[in-house]
């Protein structure tokens, strides 16, 4: 004897709802995340010529104060750091080019008095590209 409730016995199904939704997901974490590198974007080829020229990438003076008020030029130290002691040393280390970028280090327990010292000799001296160097605060 056959059972039958005359009921056809339901069909397993992927919902493709559910699955569109989990693809379109990783499509936009993929391109959120993604970055993009411009340069690779345009392969070119540079003309050529016959000449060589190089160019010389200007490297900063750079002036830097530490903890004690020592100042120093380059490489060397300003033993006497009145104003025109110190004019004459920025004179001689910059040379006569006085677009010369210049680069001020100075430490952070240093007194500011050294700061302006060293910023207004420069001023006096005609340099016009002076920037301040500092380190980012570190977030916790």
């Amino acid at each position: 004897m056959k059972l039958s409730t005359g009921r056809v016995p339901d069909e397993p199904e992927i919902s493709l709802v559910s699955l569109i939704d989990v693809v379109f997901c990783l499509i936009i974490f993929l391109v959120v995340t993604t970055t993009f590198d411009h340069r690779s974007a345009l392969k070119i080829v540079l003309p050529k010529t016959d000449s060589r020229s190089e160019v010389q990438v200007e490297q900063p003076l750079t002036v830097l104060i530490d903890a004690d008020g020592r100042i120093f030029i380059g490489n060397s130290e300003v033993l006497k750091t009145d104003p025109a002691s110190l004019r004459a040393s920025l004179a001689s280390e910059a040379g006569a080019d006085r677009t010369r970028q210049i680069v001020v280090r100075a430490d952070a327990r240093s007194q500011t008095q050294h700061l302006v010292t060293v910023m207004d000799s420069l001023g006096q001296l005609g340099f016009t590209r002076i920037n301040l160097a500092t380190t980012p605060e570190a977030t916790p």
